[in-house]
């Protein structure tokens, strides 16, 4: 909302302006004003100092004095572009069958319209990949005439169900990777599934069928335990065995996009040459990863669950370990390789872990990691039965939907931002004392974004960016929560979804740092466990930016025609833009109602 202020306060944000200009303050945007100059940057973090030079070396670094830098890092980004392009629809959900309805409603007519907005959140403009199965791929069949129902089967799919599918999908305007039943042995169950889908999906909604789930256990014990039953699989079932079974439903189900080997096994993934070779029309390679495992008991073990494993490189960094030869080998072969099943914990997560704020830095961190190996996709999976890996929950309040976001979906939310379609990682390196992750991309819009991630849970780091030559101005955004430990009180930017969300959209004014460049770059102050967004304008020849430009997202300003400007003020702001190479909305201060024939009603997108 527009907000006039008042002459004295003009006055002063412009005078913060014109420190932040000179590299010396970092100005904070609020909602609608421009506030005095925040701390936690350098080049000038805090009030200016006394007359006389007196003051702490905080105050004489704002006052405009050099002062040795104190940062214990230095980032440096390059210029060299590394990879392949982050794919539109990058990050996606992944539910089980029968909990669909837990999310969406069960109403087709109806779809809980919080989850379509928080689902569109991760993925805005795009049209998201959603994977329907998992555990209960296994444990699904759609019941036809003539056929009785396999052991192990707990849910059966039903014209409600269906159409509840499809209107998800429509809402949301996804496609659909639909998991189907290869468990049961029996080519008659896994085709008239197959076949209600498409009837009651729709094919224009179906990406693939992904056929089974994790059949490296099919003849292992821990696939009988539950339904009191032999496992499906003799000893010795192995991925060839898998392969004929894939290559008889292939022929039966052509020429229906196929998904798999949907397998967690990297040993597995050994054989993809030969399956791509046997699976010709393959459309997608899918793999799932976890880190951490609630059923590893050792606490020496590097996938027992704790939020100091979480947070470690293993756990983000070395998930991919091993396997991008095969992400590079599924490329060769023109096939899209598909992370669809992604999360903190398996064996239905850790409470104390895979629910905290350490999530949300661990899934930052692991997008990147699957960005940087060539990964095509990614599917966040989650399902009541694994509550503390749920990204959100919901209930009716009052006859509305209301939802409780969880702390890992804010990291999802910062990587979409970070690394919009089209972007390219950039190389960046890193050196000094404070250990810290630190990723770089170059989005289409000539916007260089930058993200530091501080995994230690007790000390801050302070990071000098030198920043791609020839930048411009930056904007500093935070992920940040109490500690790596707490469940909630997580914000972006300053906003947050609450302890519930009746719209699934983000509340409150938006908290971002103006950082002015300067020849040493930007300097930044990361807490314990947190992250920051440094979007980084490219430097360009001093012009106003044309009409429909602003720095906040999400703040409605008015904007001003650069002609016929008669208020002296606004021509001081002009001269300053036309002088100093700032475009005008960097420092613009909300025009009033009273402004008329001088300013355009619309509110503006975002320009940064």
């Amino acid at each position: 909302m527009d907000r006039t202020l008042s002459s004295g306060s003009r006055w002063w944000a412009l005078l913060a302006i014109v420190w932040g200009t000179l590299g010396v303050g970092a100005v904070t945007i609020g909602s609608g004003a421009m506030a005095q100059p925040a701390g936690g940057v350098a080049h000038g973090a805090g009030r200016a100092a006394p007359r006389g030079g007196g003051g702490s070396p905080r105050t004489r670094a704002a006052s405009g004095r050099a002062v040795p830098s104190r940062s214990d890092t230095v980032v440096t980004i390059g210029r060299r572009e590394l990879g392949r392009p982050v794919p539109s629809g990058f990050v996606g959900l992944s539910l089980e069958y029968p909990f669909v309805s837990t999310y969406a409603g069960a109403d087709p007519r109806a779809v809980n319209p919080v989850l379509v907005k928080l689902i569109q959140n991760l993925e805005p403009g795009q049209a998201p990949v959603l994977r329907i199965g998992g555990d209960s791929t296994d444990g699904t069949w759609f019941p036809v005439r003539g056929l009785v129902a396999p052991r192990g089967v707990s849910y059966s799919l039903s014209p409600g169900s269906l159409a509840l599918l499809r209107a998800l999908a429509v809402a949301t305007r996804a496609r659909l990777i639909l998991g189907i039943n290869l468990k049961s042995g029996s080519s008659k169950v896994s085709v008239a599934e197959a076949r209600g889908l498409l009837a009651g999906v729709g094919r224009s909604r179906i990406e693939a069928f992904e056929i089974g789930n994790e059949p490296e256990y099919y003849a292992a014990r821990r696939n009988s335990v539950s339904i009191g039953v032999a496992p499906p699989r003799p000893p010795g079932y192995d991925f060839q065995a898998y392969s004929r079974e894939f290559s008889r439903l292939r022929r039966l189900l052509a020429p229906i996009a196929l998904a798999g080997p949907a397998t967690g096994s990297l040993s597995w993934l050994t054989h993809l040459p030969q399956f791509l070779a046997a699976q010709r029309t393959l459309a997608q390679v899918t793999f799932h990863r976890y880190p951490l495992s609630r059923c590893v008991t050792d606490p020496r073990s590097p996938h027992y669950p704790t939020v100091a494993n979480l947070l470690s490189p293993f756990a983000s960094r070395g998930l991919m370990d091993g396997a991008g030869r095969y992400v590079a080998i599924a490329h060769r072969h023109r096939i899209v390789f598909r992370v669809d099943e992604l999360n903190s914990v398996t064996c239905q997560g850790k409470p104390g872990v895979s629910d905290t704020f350490a999530s949300a830095l661990w899934a930052l961190d692991a997008l990147f990691e699957m960005a940087r190996v060539g990964v095509d996709a990614v599917n966040i999976h989650m399902w009541p039965r694994a509550e503390p890996n749920q990204l959100f929950t919901f209930r009716q309040l009052h006859g509305r939907w209301v939802g409780s976001v969880r702390p890992e979906y804010y990291g999802l939310l910062m990587f979409t931002q970070a690394a919009p379609p089209g972007s390219r990682l950039l190389q960046v390196r890193a050196t000094g004392t404070g250990q810290i992750r630190q990723w770089a991309t170059l989005a289409p819009d000539g916007r260089v974004r930058l993200v530091l991630i501080n995994d230690s849970l007790t000390h801050a780091r302070t990071v000098r960016v030198q920043p791609p030559a020839r930048s411009g101005y930056g904007m500093l955004e935070r992920l940040q929560a109490p500690s790596a430990y707490t469940t909630g009180s997580v914000t972006f930017a300053g906003r947050s979804f609450g302890t519930q969300s009746s719209t699934g959209t983000l509340a409150g004014p938006v908290r971002s740092i103006l950082l002015a460049p300067a020849l040493s770059g930007y300097e930044v102050r990361l807490p314990a466990a947190s992250a920051a967004l440094v979007i980084i304008a490219p430097a360009h020849r001093a012009r106003v930016l044309p009409h429909g430009c602003t720095v906040v997202s999400g703040l409605e300003r008015r904007v001003e025609l650069a002609d016929a400007v008669e208020d002296p003020f606004r021509r001081v702001e002009l001269m300053l833009s036309r002088r100093l190479g700032i475009p005008l909305e960097l420092h613009r201060i909300a025009v009033g109602d009273g402004d008329a024939g001088k300013a355009a009603a619309a509110p503006l997108p975002h320009c940064l």
